[in-house]
C-alpha cells in the first residue's frame, strides 16, 4: 500500500526561508511541492521520508532564491492489483459504488465487480446483495473491504476495485 520512492529534483528555497535551519527549510519546501500530489505511474505522495543528499545550492542573478539539487525519498500511496483495502461507501449509482478512504477518495467498484446477485434499487439509490437467505444492503457510510483490480492514471489517480469474493463487501457481513 505504501512505498518509498527515490526522487531527484532541484528545490527552490525562497528568501523567506533563509531564517530557518537549512534542513528544515528543505523539508518544508519538498513537502509543499510533493505532498498530496499524484506522480503518474507512481502514486499519491504522502510526505517526505528522508533527505539523502543536497548540494550547496546556486543563486541566479536577479532572483534571490537558492536552488538546491536534492535526492530524497517520499512515502507514496501506491496500491497494487490484488491488494485488499478498506474504505467507506460514499455514494451508489447505477454504474457501481464510489468508495472513500481516510486519505484517498477516488475508488470505484463497477457493478460487474460486485457479488453475483447484487441489484441496484433506484428508489433507495442503494445496491442490495440478494442470496438464498438474505437481502444485504450496501449503504452509504458503511465500511467496506475491497480488492484492488487496477490503478488508473489519467487526470488523477483512480482505483478500480472489486467486492465479489468471500471476505469482501461490508465489514459487518463477515
Amino acid at each position: 500500500m505504501f512505498t518509498l520512492v527515490k526522487i531527484a529534483d532541484t528545490i527552490e528555497l525562497d528568501p523567506s526561508t533563509f531564517g530557518l535551519p537549512h534542513q528544515q527549510a528543505l523539508h518544508q519546501e519538498i513537502n509543499k511541492k510533493y505532498a498530496n500530489r499524484v506522480l503518474t505511474d507512481v502514486g499519491l505522495c504522502i510526505a517526505l521520508y528522508d533527505l539523502q543528499t543536497a548540494s550547496d545550492g546556486l543563486l541566479r542573478p536577479g532572483d534571490g532564491s537558492i536552488y538546491i539539487k536534492c535526492e530524497f525519498r517520499l512515502i507514496v500511496f501506491a496500491p497494487f492489483p490484488g491488494e485488499t483495502l478498506v474504505g467507506w461507501i460514499s455514494s451508489c449509482t447505477e454504474e457501481g459504488l464510489n468508495v472513500r478512504m481516510e486519505f484517498f477518495d477516488n475508488v470505484f467498484i463497477p457493478k460487474a465487480m460486485l457479488f453475483e446477485g447484487t441489484q441496484f434499487i433506484v428508489q433507495e439509490q442503494a445496491w442490495v446483495w440478494k442470496n438464498d437467505e438474505y437481502s444485504l444492503y450496501l449503504d452509504i457510510n458503511e465500511k467496506i473491504r475491497f480488492r484492488v483490480e487496477e490503478v488508473v492514471f489519467d487526470k488523477s489517480m483512480r482505483i478500480v476495485a472489486s467486492a465479489q469474493i468471500d471476505g469482501m463487501g461490508l465489514i459487518s457481513w463477515w
